[in-house]
């Protein structure tokens, strides 16, 4: 009986993760339709639409995809899904009991909105740390960030680029100019609250801060 539970958790556990490498080489290619944020969502509030439409990223305006990178991840296109000097800033912060800084990178944040749910346990976070390593090795750096785009919450029920883009400013997401583009990436810490058009004091100060990381960026190249 105990090697029969025993070959039953093995193959369960052997099943999950094959199934894991599975659903992250099929996203490699294929269009995320929905993501776990955006039917708890649902299910909280049926009446809430939920706004989302997947675009290529060549449809994706390069300015947003500096705004995001600028305001979110500044070395994205450097590390391998893990920034451990942020990591260390912010834990440096919460010991000396400052504002604790956010460390999570775009990739940990792809691999939380795409295949976990919200939670804050110490088991969830080693679960987005296993899949972030899957996509940085599966995927592309370009693959990441198209997914990052297209899943990310970027307001009330507003999913993705080009529903945000609609939403905001009414406009493809192509086609938005720096400002505009800083504005979105600038509610992203708190979507649901912020508004990125019009924009409050303190949104308008972010965007400003963000449109200055972006021309101190400059130009970025995605493998």
């Amino acid at each position: 009986m105990i090697k029969k539970f025993f070959r039953f958790i093995f193959k369960l556990l052997l099943g999950l993760f094959l199934f894991s490498i599975l659903i992250v080489v099929v996203y490699k290619w294929v269009p995320v339709p929905f993501t776990p944020l955006m039917a708890i969502r649902y299910f909280e509030n049926s009446e809430e639409p939920v706004e989302h439409e997947w675009v290529p990223i060549e449809n994706i305006s390069r300015h947003l995809q500096l705004a995001v990178i600028s305001s979110e991840d500044q070395n994205f296109t450097k590390h391998s899904g893990f920034d451990f000097e942020s990591i260390q800033k912010a834990m440096e912060d919460n010991r000396s009991g400052r504002k604790v800084r956010g460390a999570s990178t775009i990739s940990q944040q792809t691999a939380k909105n795409v295949f976990l749910f919200p939670s804050r346990t110490w088991f969830r976070k080693g679960l987005e740390a296993y899949f972030t390593f899957l996509i940085e090795i599966i995927w592309s750096k370009e693959r990441i960030l198209e997914v990052y785009l297209n899943s990310i919450e970027m307001g009330k029920g507003v999913y993705g680029a080009q529903a945000a883009s609609q939403h905001w400013f009414k406009k493809d997401a192509a086609n938005l100019s720096a400002y505009e583009a800083a504005a979105i990436a600038s509610v992203l810490p708190n979507p649901r609250e912020y508004r990125a058009n019009p924009a409050s004091d303190f949104i308008q100060r972010r965007k400003n801060w963000i449109v200055r990381q972006m021309q101190n960026y400059g130009k970025f190249i995605l493998d």
